[in-house]
């Protein structure tokens, strides 16, 4: 930790706290999670699944773990810094995005999504404070401290993403669940960059599920009996509900967008659309270049037109025969070199995985034979214990330490951490605005 230089204090959060820090050696600016608990062994640490999925995700819409380092019995993850998040992003809007805009957005969380997904990993707790952004031209995905496997058995816990994002059978309490409701929380995502309004602001899960109701409609029994079984087990009367017209409530979506939207947000998360479907939707096929800044910079390069020329044929005289030249076995100096250690000392307690080439754009590759770098760790760095993230809208942010009354029907044992910087959410009285609870944290 001695090549980094904390700088302050990004957020706090039940697990770790994040540090903004600069590099010693590059200048470049990091985001470290700094673990609250200790871990004696690299085995520990292997099994966190944070670092199980980080480690093998390499995409340009994923964000980048460059190091995990293990000093003094902390483990310390060592991200690529984004200057905020889609919240941030979001609140800090004084008109609408122009549909392009969400259109690029989209794109690119769901093509990280896809390669999440592709690889065996649904992440969990998709929300706008958990995709980094660089304004609205380049969007990551963040914060695996839930993510599961997908070849993982259930039962899984109930308690996952954050109540207005949650799929409604999270929210009935299934234990079954799987990738699908990454794509239920990204319909919810998709709907709030349109309105910067969420559109299921429940305070509390039973109320989060009155309001699904009241804009898509009460389900019907034939359309997802294993809800109906779900709110039987748990004792839920389904509200009688007729739906909303979508365009009604985003009315600056696109016939398209709104039908995308609906796919996403069906009831049955058998019916919800993979990713990968997603991103074949005609709602991006409108010939615009999408992607992260360097593709779209790629792809829109004018191409050098290319003429054919007429070159003259030349025949010249063959030359008279010579003699084969001696074979000559040698092992050149390069090989020499090569075979011959560098005398670069081993380093200790630390985990690098700088080597993954995070170059592909839209992308990525699999890369699970990284092993740990050995190295002895100095001292622990300065770290600054009196800044405090300031909460100046009176609202509870995600991963903060308060101390607010608790909903009785939440499982409140968990609690995320972001990257970006930490900002509060503005308080919502009504329907049309953010609806508060007691128990927002989780």
């Amino acid at each position: 930790m001695n090549r980094y230089t904390t700088i302050k204090q990004l957020g706090d959060g039940t697990y770790g706290s994040v540090l903004l820090a600069r590099s010693t050696e590059s200048g470049e600016l990091v985001a470290i999670k700094k673990m609250k608990r200790k871990f004696y062994s690299w085995e520990e640490c292997m099994n966190l699944r944070e670092l199980k999925s980080l480690r093998k995700l390499n995409h340009a819409n994923v964000i980048k773990l460059k190091e995990v380092i293990r000093e003094n019995d902390h483990l310390y993850f060592v991200f690529e810094y984004m200057k905020e998040n889609l919240y941030q992003l979001m609140k800090d809007r004084n008109k609408l995005f122009p549909e392009s805009t969400i259109r690029n957005i989209m794109y690119q969380i769901l093509q990280g999504l896809a390669f999440i997904h592709k690889y065996g990993f649904f992440h969990r707790d998709l929300k706008p404070e958990n995709l980094l952004c660089m304004g609205p031209e380049l969007v990551k995905i963040a914060d695996f401290g839930l993510a599961r496997e997908t070849r993982s058995r259930p039962p899984y816990t109930d308690y996952v993403s954050t109540r207005w994002y949650r799929a409604p059978e999270v929210l009935l309490r299934s234990t079954s669940y799987n990738s699908p409701i990454d794509i239920w929380a990204v319909g919810c995502i998709m709907a709030e960059i349109y309105t910067l309004r969420p559109l299921f602001p429940g305070a509390s899960e039973i109320d989060t599920i009155f309001k699904i109701c009241q804009v898509l409609g009460t389900p019907k029994k034939n359309d997802w009996p294993e809800g109906y079984q779900l709110a039987s087990a748990m004792n839920f009367r389904w509200p009688q509900c007729v739906p909303n017209n979508l365009k009604t409530l985003i009315p600056n979506a696109s016939s398209d967008g709104i039908q995308i939207m609906r796919d996403m947000l069906q009831w049955d998360p058998k019916k919800r659309p993979t990713a990968s479907k997603a991103l074949r939707h005609p709602y991006f096929q409108v010939g615009q270049a999408l992607g992260t800044p360097q593709r779209i910079q790629e792809s829109t390069k004018p191409q050098k037109d290319f003429q054919e020329k007429q070159i003259p044929l030349h025949i010249k005289p063959v030359p008279p025969s010579q003699p084969p030249p001696k074979y000559q076995s040698r092992l050149s100096s390069r090989t020499l070199q090569q075979s011959q250690s560098n005398g670069q000392p081993f380093k200790l307690h630390t985990f690098m995985v700088d080597s993954l080439d995070n170059s592909s754009e839209g992308g990525g590759h699999i890369n699970g034979s990284v092993l740990p770098e050995l190295s002895n760790k100095a001292a622990p760095p300065k770290v600054a214990t009196n800044l405090e993230n300031q909460n100046t809208k009176n609202r509870r942010r995600w991963g903060h330490v308060t101390k607010t009354a608790k909903s009785s029907d939440e499982w409140d044992d968990l609690q995320d951490l972001d990257i970006g910087s930490s900002n509060t959410r503005t308080e919502v009285k009504n329907e049309k605005h953010r609806a508060i609870g007691d128990g927002l944290c989780r």
